[in-house]
């Protein structure tokens, strides 16, 4: 059944409202991106607003052209329509090493040359006791800090060895910079939500904001694209409730406004499991290809 589109309290003067899909061109859509895009679609349309579709195609790799390609004939199958030109991120690099330069002028940045499996040895070796080592934050294994400390010459040993690495924020030096604020933002649906320093340090870590070959993050472009793009909504699922926390945070150093926010429920397969890419869910694409409907 589909959820309805929730009200906005009257107001005096009412300020544009903008949503956005966001969708990344790694496969094809399914029905949970349907539900999703259609949720940010309808709420901008009941309250005379914008609907923005932007491409997160920053990881060159794994986006395909045949992929953007299908989520432009996905979503007009759904009925949805959209404003051009679209956002593509990788046009855009410039926005984002801008937003990097002003966090490493506040020396916010620090280079981490960690692979994933030294994140799990320094874990396993720091004397934690078992149980806490399967512990992760939702961007995989809690990173333990192995690079933070790093002297400038080893930095440049590092570097002149050619070893990849990836930009961390430092989320000590960060929650200095914050303390004594109160970082809040409004949950159309959980009501008013406050970024606390312990989830912010303790849950995401020292999240990544860029790599040696991916020279921007999720979490940092998304915040950069709703702040350049006026997103007044962001509406998107519960699954990423988590990330508000770290993008209210950058939306703090970066000096940008916040967005007013709505997680909403994620739709479930037949047998409970939340339609995904890693699960295989049957497409938009199949689905539009062989006469189906929508579940919802």
């Amino acid at each position: 059944m589909r959820r309805p589109v929730p009200k906005l309290a009257p107001m005096t003067e009412t300020p544009e409202i903008i949503t956005r899909f966001a969708p990344s061109p790694t496969g094809y859509l399914h029905q949970g991106h349907a539900y999703s895009a259609r949720q940010a679609h309808d709420f901008a349309r009941e309250h005379g607003g914008r609907f923005l579709l932007r491409i997160e195609d920053i990881d060159r790799g794994r986006c395909k052209p045949h992929f953007e390609q299908a989520i432009y004939e996905d979503l007009a199958w759904v009925g949805l329509t959209w404003e051009e030109p679209v956002r593509r991120q990788s046009d855009h690099m410039d926005d984002y090493a801008r937003a990097l330069d002003v966090l490493h002028q506040k020396g916010l940045l620090y280079p981490c040359f960690c692979s994933r499996r030294d994140i799990r040895r320094e874990i396993a070796n720091s004397g934690r006791a078992p149980h806490d080592l399967s512990q992760h934050s939702p961007e995989g294994p809690l990173y333990p800090g192995a690079c933070r400390g790093l002297t400038a010459e080893q930095t440049a040993a590092n570097h002149g060895a050619d070893i990849p690495y990836a930009l961390r924020l430092d989320m000590n030096k960060a929650l200095e910079m914050v303390a004594g604020e109160t970082l809040t933002w409004t949950d159309l649906d959980a009501g008013e939500q406050t970024a606390t320093p312990e989830l912010l340090a303790g849950l995401l870590g020292d999240v990544v904001l860029a790599r040696k070959d991916i020279p921007t993050s999720y979490h940092l472009s998304v915040v950069v694209d709703d702040h350049l793009q006026g997103i007044s909504h962001v509406i998107r699922g519960q699954d990423l409730f988590h990330a508000t926390h770290v993008h209210r945070l950058l939306q703090y150093l970066l000096g940008y406004d916040t967005p007013i926010y709505r997680h909403h429920g994620l739709l479930t397969d037949e047998n409970g499991d939340r339609y995904a890419k890693r699960h295989n869910s049957k497409t938009l694409k199949h689905m539009r290809e062989h006469g189906e409907v929508l579940g919802f």
